[in-house]
């Protein structure tokens, strides 16, 4: 049984795969309007997300399949006491596919240990993001027209941001990719998500802008500072305004995960580059060729 708990679960070929059934899905979704037909995908989300499991829910109604699950552990046998992996054997009674979002590293990977259908990590912790990071790649390349040879600037939380880790780690597998990290010192990227790709560390947007390909924004998150002062002095350097792009490549574009809270402003959202809004929309389309993906595999 085919999971996916981690990018490195997908060789590059996989992934170059799917993102070519995505394009095709772009361009004939008749195709697929009714490959999941039957089928059922349960959304077991132990956490709050509004774009994720809206976007596994649209994803397979366009495929032709049915939706069930829930989108808060509250309201299910969790609050009981009951273990990830003993819903995960029930619910499999009731679906042929799962994505799953926990706020506990590692809890997909164990739910995938006893799971008889595909399981998909939709974020675990800070630990990985997946299918974020497909979506990603997937927005890159409709971009940018590649997912090779350019630069990314990183911004904003690298210590926490679980879509920062897998992408970082999934780009590494490209050629000549280099990453450029802009962040605190206080949200830095911890030394084990730290590839061959990464050039330099800097502390400002500014210092770097000309060079990028790819701009992508996280939130720095000002509870994580113990010390309100220093977030004070750092915050506005990691605030993206239309000034900021006046030295930024007219082809650059500018991706985010959100939701976005006051680290780009509105103004910016007009700006050809601003590609994060396209960004979500993509989400819902490589969600769609995974779920197809996984199925296929499974009838393997």
């Amino acid at each position: 049984m085919r999971h996916l708990i981690d990018i490195t679960d997908l060789s590059v070929a996989e992934i170059n795969d799917l993102l070519n059934t995505a394009f095709d899905i772009i361009e004939h979704p008749e195709k697929y309007c009714r490959v999941c037909f039957g089928k059922k995908l349960a959304t077991l989300f132990y956490e709050p997300s509004t774009r994720t499991r809206l976007s596994f829910t649209a994803a397979m109604m366009e495929l032709g399949g049915q939706v069930l699950g829930f989108s808060d552990a509250k309201s299910s046998s969790v609050s009981k006491g009951e273990t990830v992996q003993d819903t995960v054997r029930v619910v499999e009674n009731f679906a042929d596919i799962i994505a799953m979002r926990h706020h506990t590293e590692g809890a997909p990977q164990e739910a995938s240990e006893v799971s008889s259908v595909p399981i998909i990590n939709a974020g675990d912790g800070s630990h990985a993001h997946p299918t974020q990071t497909l979506t990603d790649l997937l927005t890159i390349r409709r971009e940018i027209g590649r997912i090779d040879n350019f630069t990314i600037g990183f911004c904003g939380d690298l210590k926490f941001g679980r879509t920062v880790h897998s992408l970082i780690q999934a780009l590494s597998r490209y050629e000549n990719v280099k990453v450029i990290l802009i962040a605190p010192d206080e949200l830095k990227l911890p030394s084990q998500y730290k590839q061959g790709n990464i050039v330099k560390e800097v502390e400002t947007i500014e210092e770097v802008m000309p060079e990028l390909d790819v701009l992508y924004m996280t939130r720095v998150q000002q509870e994580r500072f113990l010390d309100q002062d220093e977030f004070e002095r750092v915050k506005d350097s990691f605030v993206l305004n239309l000034k900021k792009l006046e030295t930024a490549k007219p082809t650059m574009r500018i991706l985010h995960p959100l939701p976005r809270v006051n680290e780009i402003l509105p103004e910016v959202d007009a700006d050809p580059r601003a590609a994060y809004f396209r960004q979500v929309g993509n989400g819902k389309i490589i969600r769609m060729a995974l779920i197809y993906q996984l199925l296929q595999w499974a009838k393997k």
